[in-house]
């Protein structure tokens, strides 16, 4: 690993791209955590979606998207043998960033190892633990 390695978020503006994202969050959730495929592509024409590169390699994806409740930072996925390398972080800090200034509720349901990096962000876990797509997951609040 050289030190010069560049990390990048970028959002998505092609279906190259888009692609790239998909295929990250295929094997990060489908293949390593066994989401079931039709759980894991819904909302992906209403979402603003981000990917992560490191030396141009994808490495991470995320997306938000407006929901009845508010903003919901969804579907962060970091590839494995790119994860202690702050990629969580800058995906997170580009999502917020890119938000409404004006932004009245942003929310996401963190999966439990997730917590942490979530609540350096602000934001706080509310609510009993509960599953998603056989994950243990909590609701967290941006404060």
């Amino acid at each position: 690993m050289s030190i010069m390695e560049i990390l990048e978020v970028k959002k998505i503006s092609s279906q190259e791209e888009l692609e790239k994202a998909f295929a990250i969050r295929k094997i990060v959730f489908v293949d390593e955590q066994g989401c079931p495929p039709e759980l894991e592509w819904e909302n992906e024409d209403v979402s603003t979606h981000f990917l992560a590169t490191m030396d141009n390699q994808p490495v991470g994806a995320c997306r938000w998207r407006k929901t009845d409740a508010g903003y919901k930072l969804e579907r962060f996925a970091v590839l494995k043998e790119y994860r202690g390398k702050r990629v969580g972080q800058a995906l997170v800090a580009a999502t917020l960033a890119d938000l409404p200034v004006d932004a009245p509720y942003v929310y996401l349901n963190a999966q439990i190892d997730a917590v942490g990096l979530y609540s350096k962000f602000g934001f706080a876990v509310e609510g009993e633990q509960f599953e998603e797509a056989g994950i243990q997951h909590f609701k967290m609040v941006k404060k």
